[in-house]
């Protein structure tokens, strides 16, 4: 599985979760919400070490990563994170 950015997400990680070279960004699946893949679950989004990485990107020394028990989430899908400008947050599509 692939993980990948827009230009004007990656600045929105930059700026809002203050990230640089070095950290870790993981991508988690929690109860609540929903996402086009499945009802009731959506995506999370925090700045923490990895324990068992099932996939990852690494983007301007910054590690984007996802946990092996999360994988179920994606059904097969790559991730993409897009910025909403109006909402002025990421977006996410999974691409198949």
């Amino acid at each position: 599985m692939n993980i990948s950015f827009s230009d004007e997400a990656l600045q929105w990680f930059k700026d809002e979760m203050h990230i640089e070279r070095g950290d870790f960004v993981r991508f988690y699946v929690r109860y609540g919400g929903s996402s086009p893949l499945h009802e009731s679950f959506s995506l999370g989004v925090n700045k923490e070490e990895p324990i068992d990485i099932g996939a990852k990107t690494e983007v301007d020394g910054t590690t984007f990563f996802i946990e092996e028990n999360d994988l179920w989430f994606f059904s097969e899908h790559d991730l993409f994170v897009n910025f909403n400008e109006k909402l002025e947050e990421p977006s996410y599509e999974y691409k198949k």
